[in-house]
């Protein structure tokens, strides 16, 4: 082996202290989606009389650095990777702001803005920076009682929420606060607040129903496929028929050639009609199994604070699957939103892989504080 336990270099403590396993299943599901983006993304370029291998080529490129935020935010100590995610969540949050007011406005929204040649999304970076300053000041009420730690985690999530909504992203925001109420599960407060907190979520959709048509478009369309174009998904389930059990193979697929999202949205309609059902499980078992590992880490944390770090991102990463899996196969209203590291996009895949890089940072904090010890040193040199 080229890296022995006695070296004390930056690397080797990385080397064997991180989570190897989870590393592989992150970067295992990294190559999926390069496989996946070359099937599903050429269609959608021609149509749009761009070169064929135009969003190929981007996702290589955003991959690179995906890969890097990765590994960099994976060798940061737990309070350094705290630190970190402060000011990627506050940074964001300035974006976001300034986004709203000259950001490209795009199919209505206003959620990106442009960064030189970069078009960034900021609420992607922001929503793991949110969920460690969640679990922050969470843990540090455990510590010590006096702290408001609830209250601010509180006023962090109507903050964040409010931004999304304003330009706007429903399903972002839906995902936000489903992941603070598994957050606060986890951290264990009164039902009477969980139900409070569940009972404005519902009333906020209700309003969002009555308000805003596009909103109440999607729901009716969802719940009577009568009242609208049901395009896209009736597209998609179709797709998922064609493909059945083994796929009709790389290129065979009929789908993303008349799918506007084929290489966002749908991409797992994609992989349902030229791979099969037995890729798409196999694909389901690898996003389970990486939220079941995070989990199974965050059970044996002993630091509150890292514990509750590693849950709420294990939840969002998994949420935000499942929402897109499920509007593929009809089990949800459609809602932009993409497959974690699947789906084309700069901005979700640099911010899942900073979410799965902070995991990672987390994950090694018992076996750091193991190493810290002099009998430790003494046995590795040994």
């Amino acid at each position: 082996m080229l890296i022995s336990r006695s070296d004390r270099g930056l690397f080797a403590s990385w080397w064997f202290t991180v989570d190897r396993l989870l590393l592989s299943a992150v970067l295992l599901l990294m190559a999926a989606g390069v496989l996946i983006s070359m099937a599903a993304s050429p269609p959608v370029a021609a149509r749009l009389g761009l070169d064929s291998f135009h969003f190929f080529r981007n996702q290589l490129f955003y991959l690179g650095i995906a890969v890097v935020v990765l590994t960099a935010t994976s060798l940061l100590e737990p309070l350094q990777a705290r630190r970190v995610a402060f000011l990627v969540f506050f940074g964001s949050l300035a974006l976001m702001v300034l986004a709203l007011f000259y950001g490209p406005e795009i199919k209505g929204a206003h959620r990106w803005i442009d960064i030189g040649p970069i078009n960034l999304q900021p609420s992607e970076l922001a929503k793991p920076g949110f969920i460690v300053m969640v679990a922050w000041f969470l843990a540090e009420q455990t510590r010590k009682p006096g702290m408001p730690g609830l209250p601010i985690a509180l006023l962090l999530c109507g903050g964040f929420v409010g931004l999304l909504i304003l330009q706007p992203d429903f399903g972002q925001s839906a995902l936000v606060v489903l992941t603070f109420i598994a957050l606060l599960l986890i951290y264990g407060i009164p039902w009477i607040l969980v139900f409070g907190i569940s009972a404005l979520a519902v009333a906020g959709v209700f309003l969002a129903y009555e308000a805003i048509p596009h909103v109440a478009s999607r729901i009716d369309r969802f719940l009577n496929p009568e009242k609208g174009d049901t395009f896209q998904v009736d597209t998609a389930t179709q797709a998922f028929l064609n493909g059945g059990l083994f796929g009709a193979g790389p290129g065979g697929g009929e789908a993303k050639q008349i799918l506007p999202d084929a290489h966002t949205d749908f991409t797992f309609a994609v992989v349902g009609e030229e791979f099969g059902f037995i890729a798409c499980m196999g694909l389901i078992l690898l996003f389970a199994f990486i939220v079941i590992r995070i989990l199974g880490r965050a059970k044996t944390e002993p630091d509150p604070f890292a514990a509750l770090s590693m849950s709420g991102l294990a939840v969002i990463f998994g949420l935000q699957a499942v929402i897109n899996m499920g509007v593929n196969v009809s089990l949800l209203p459609a809602k932009g939103m993409t497959l974690p590291f699947i789906s084309y996009g700069g901005s979700s895949l640099i911010g899942m892989a900073f979410a799965m890089g902070l995991v990672l940072a987390f994950a090694r904090s018992r076996t750091l504080a193991v190493e810290s010890d002099p009998a430790w040193r003494a046995a590795a040199t040994a």
